[in-house]
């Protein structure tokens, strides 16, 4: 369908007065289903699909989305980037929900703060988004063990993304909190959730036929009556689809989107080719229209990529992404831009892959995306900002002003605390006979260890040969000490099960196993450095012992900006902010700055505690501007 055909679609006017009175009514959150007048309660057909069309109510609608991730972006910022996303010609906000964020521990549940879900939906409501909401229970997103609670691990027989009862109780207590959330948010109750998708690319999964037509279900049963969908890669597209459930794909080239527009033209045909019966099966599963007709929906078309610590930083021209989308839209297909914002994989919820080898993610998600980490502009936004500018009735609204950025000065640790020292602070070790993997832990109410650091520690009589298996990275020391971190749970793949980390099973010296161990859990949430007081701490001295915490001080003016840490000389460790976890840092790289955001700093000194593993170098610069490594174009 021609971009002219676009411009002509009817039905703008009642979508855009339809919003007008949302932004009128959502200021604030409150049962305001009472208020809203009469006619717009009739809201009773919802995002259809129809034919080849999407229709909202009674007139043909587009969907120009974009993908930013509350849990990445500091709250005091959403409005910021939920603007720059509207003034870019988008309609739809996208956002995925993390299970393992939202109930850390079993039953108990957190939507406060930057997990505030409902807020930041309100808000989408409020700048006159639609939305489109990803809950899950698996998200993929890059996060640790994509989006799913570690403490599913405990239970040694668990298959996660299947109908095994352990996973489907689990999923089934999460989603009666969640969704009891989600349902007044959505457009026939007077909300702006005109969808709600399926789990998330179980087609590259596919363990259990049963599994997504219960995910399904789960979501129907507490309420959800909005559109639902299904997305997945061109390779799982013939395996996700579900009956009475719209079929999405995810992809970056014009190639697979040839892919997807032949499975359209060639519903019909007899062929053998892979992508025809990839879509003949859709066609027939997903209760389409005579001919195999859908509307075509590109649920993530990926404006860039993640990376991996020790690789490059991943980047897509700006020329391609623009000819991308509109070659998306010239098909007669919605886009969803993923991602508009990636943000930062704060703390430890970094996610990772491993095929051929183990590879984590690095903390920033910048993603090359159309705003940088920060929220900056790039070529993307501009161009991509033309680009659907061009469909809009009346001129897009203007970007909002850049966020200041500053170089403070830099900050020199002045007290200095080694792990060894630190032990005693920590109350009495966990002992056990034999090594126990984080996830068991009789830690967190029973719940374990999800993220951070463990140290096991054991007395052997000689010296020998250690054999055993560490997950993911281990450091040992004079009297066996062990120091076990989570680099991050794979968040994609067929070994989702095998993510336990920490010493799993006996740890052999010279083909004995060892026993009697004292076991630390150093998951280094705010609260374990409220035990370090002040006179626990010395100054640093010339040849400080590793791993060790260095304390010092950020002097800021009286209005805080955003800044990047540089730690050139500092091998590689983790950076906390006024207790706030701001992220890990590696020597190789390709990341060398981490992002710190001016709403996390105080006017006056703000407390900085390094927890370096191996080599401290003698300052932390702050710089104006990030360095996320050697760029390579994605192919």
């Amino acid at each position: 369908m021609s971009t002219w055909a676009i411009r002509r679609q009817p039905g703008r006017r009642l979508g855009l007065l339809a919003l007008v009175v949302l932004s009128f009514l959502v200021l604030r959150r409150l049962d305001w289903h009472n208020l809203i007048p009469p006619w717009l309660r009739h809201r009773q057909l919802g995002l259809q699909a129809k034919g080849q069309n999407f229709m909202l109510e009674s007139s043909t609608f587009w969907i120009f989305g974009g993908s930013v991730h509350y849990f990445r972006v500091p709250r005091q910022y959403w409005r910021d980037r939920l603007l720059k996303l509207k003034a870019c010609g988008l309609n739809t906000l996208t956002t995925y929900v993390p299970w393992n964020l939202h109930e850390p521990e079993r039953g108990k549940f957190d939507f406060s703060g930057n997990l505030d879900l409902e807020a930041f939906i309100w808000m989408a409501a409020e700048l006159g988004l639609w939305v489109i909401l990803r809950p899950g229970p698996y998200i993929c997103s890059e996060i640790d063990l994509g989006g799913l609670p570690s403490w599913l691990l405990q239970d040694p027989d668990m298959k996660l993304r299947t109908t095994y009862k352990g996973f489907t109780e689990a999923v089934d207590l999460y989603f009666d909190h969640l969704i009891a959330r989600v349902v007044p948010l959505q457009y026939k109750l007077g909300g702006p959730i005109i969808a709600v998708q399926v789990e998330n690319e179980y087609g590259s999964y596919n363990k259990d036929p049963a599994y997504m037509p219960y995910i399904k279900k789960a979501l129907e049963d507490r309420g959800i009556v909005e559109l639902l969908l299904t997305s997945d890669n061109k390779d799982g597209l013939s395996k996700g689809v579900v009956q009475g459930v719209l079929a999405t794909i995810n992809l970056q080239s014009q190639h697979e989107l040839h892919l997807l527009t032949t499975f359209l033209l060639n519903a019909q045909t007899s062929t053998l080719d892979l992508v025809w019966s990839c879509w003949s099966a859709l066609s027939t599963m997903t209760n389409q229209t005579p001919g195999g007709i859908q509307p075509k929906m590109v649920m993530e078309y990926w404006t860039g990529w993640f990376d991996s610590w020790g690789g490059p930083h991943n980047i897509l021209d700006s020329s391609e992404v623009l000819k991308t989308v509109s070659a998306i839209i010239d098909a007669g297909s919605s886009v969803n831009l993923y991602m508009f914002h990636g943000g930062t994989n704060f703390g430890f919820i970094n996610g990772a892959m491993h095929f051929n080898e183990y590879k984590s993610d690095v903390t920033s998600y910048d993603y090359d995306a159309v705003l940088t980490e920060a929220g900056d502009y790039t070529a993307k936004y501009f161009k991509l900002r033309d680009f659907f500018g061009s469909f809009s009735g009346a001129p897009l609204p203007s970007p909002p002003d850049l966020l200041p950025k500053t170089a403070y000065e830099p900050l020199m640790p002045a007290f200095y605390l080694s792990l060894w020292d630190a032990l005693k602070y920590m109350g009495k070790p966990i002992k056990s006979e034999n090594p126990v993997n984080m996830e068991n832990l009789p830690v967190n109410d029973g719940n374990g260890q999800s993220f951070g650091y463990t140290l096991y520690e054991t007395t052997i009589a000689s010296s020998g040969v250690l054999s055993g298996l560490v997950r993911d990275r281990g450091q040992g020391y004079t009297v066996l000490r062990i120091l076990v971190e989570n680099r991050g749970r794979v968040n994609y793949g067929e070994n989702i099960n095998d993510q336990r980390k920490g010493l799993i099973g006996d740890l052999y010296l010279d083909g004995s196993p060892l026993k009697n161990f004292r076991i630390y859990s150093l998951d280094m949430k705010k609260s374990f450095f409220q035990r370090f007081t002040i006179n626990k701490w010395s100054t640093v001295p010339e040849v400080p012992t590793f791993p060790a915490f260095f304390l010092g001080g950020l002097s800021v003016g009286p209005s805080p900006s955003d800044t990047f840490l540089k730690l050139e000389g500092w091998e590689k460790g983790v950076v906390f902010i006024n207790g706030l976890n701001l992220g890990r840092y590696w020597n190789i790289g390709p990341q060398e700055t981490l992002y710190l955001p001016g709403a996390w700093l105080d006017p006056g000194i703000n407390q900085v505690i390094v927890f370096e593993e191996k080599m401290a170098g003698p300052v932390i610069q702050s710089m104006e501007t990030p360095h996320l490594g050697r760029n390579q174009y994605i192919n």
